[in-house]
């Protein structure tokens, strides 16, 4: 068997991306000590109740390589192997805020363990051992930071959902030619949907709260201007918009992305992406800003996949 047939059998020379999964549980608290316990209260909430609260923490890791003749990136076993020595075996069961020197708050350049910071000082502590692209790190499952690498960017998803019915439908045509277009989902009558949607904001790290922006004040932007008006609502009816542009899954998205892009742009974050769920078999995304790929690493972006 020549060379280029052993390299085509085993897939030697290709690249892929491979994930690998690791779960941790500890607590954090935010508190910061410059702050009085009423300013501490004020900015951070039930997260500022002593003596903490805890997290089921998902950590998926990515990373990126050629294949070799085994036909892996990397051995999974010392993939394994780094993560725990690395992460899990020193957060598993701890208070955040004492586990790393990172989060000693007592020094200047100590920050809050927020989900963001988090996924950052991971990322710092595995890169020199693996060849890492992205990683995404769930506090809950309505919450997860990506990081990618870019010095203190990140980004954070908030999930949220709502119930509405819709018609497909354009006004103009006759029922026979919507039912062509839209199928079932021009009936009249309507239908209805159990809507899932993530909103993906990106910003800078503060270095000293560890946070994007303010976590509750996006909760409120996203309860005031999509959950609270959309749910429970016949969206061709209830919401003026779509009146007149048919409720697609598409256009659903889109609505919600031009309603909440300045509004998020005010408290110092920006919208990134929203993806709407209308059932398990059909999604659809929108992109506020360069889609994810576009701000991979560069060694991503060169890679051919074949």
């Amino acid at each position: 068997m020549t060379e280029i047939q052993t390299q085509a059998r085993h897939g030697e020379g290709r690249c892929c991306v491979i994930n690998r999964r690791a779960c941790f549980s500890a607590s954090h608290l935010y508190w910061l000590p410059e702050l009085s316990p009423a300013d501490n209260h004020a900015q951070f909430g039930s997260c500022a109740i002593t003596p903490g609260h805890g997290h089921n923490y998902e950590l998926i890791v990515s990373m990126i390589g050629e294949l070799n003749a085994d036909g892996m990136v990397l051995n999974l076993s010392n993939v394994k192997h780094a993560i725990h020595e690395e992460i899990t075996s020193q957060l598993d069961f701890r208070f955040l805020n004492e586990a790393w020197p990172e989060f000693d708050l007592s020094q200047p350049n100590g920050c809050l363990p927020t989900t963001e910071a988090l996924a950052r000082i991971i990322w710092t502590r595995l890169k020199p051992l693996l060849p890492l692209v992205g990683l995404r790190l769930y506090e809950q499952p309505n919450l997860w930071a990506d990081y990618l690498g870019n010095a203190m960017d990140a980004y954070l998803t908030i999930r949220t959902h709502f119930a509405a019915a819709h018609r497909l439908a354009r006004e103009e045509l006759s029922q026979e030619e919507n039912e062509k277009i839209y199928g079932k989902c021009a009936r009249p009558n309507g239908h209805g949907h159990n809507y899932l949607v993530d909103i993906t904001i990106r910003g800078a790290i503060d270095k000293r709260t560890g946070m994007l922006c303010d976590l509750s004040k996006i909760n409120q932007l996203i309860q005031d201007l999509v959950t609270e008006p959309f749910d429970h609502t016949f969206l061709n009816k209830d919401i003026p918009y779509f009146s007149e542009c048919v409720p697609t899954a598409e256009n659903i998205a889109l609505h919600i992305n031009d309603r909440l892009k300045q509004p998020i742009k005010k408290i110092g974050a920006n919208l990134h992406k929203v993806r709407l769920q209308e059932s398990p078999n059909n999604s659809a995304e929108v992109y506020a800003e360069t889609p994810l790929l576009g701000e991979l690493p560069q060694k991503l972006q060169t890679m051919t996949i074949h």
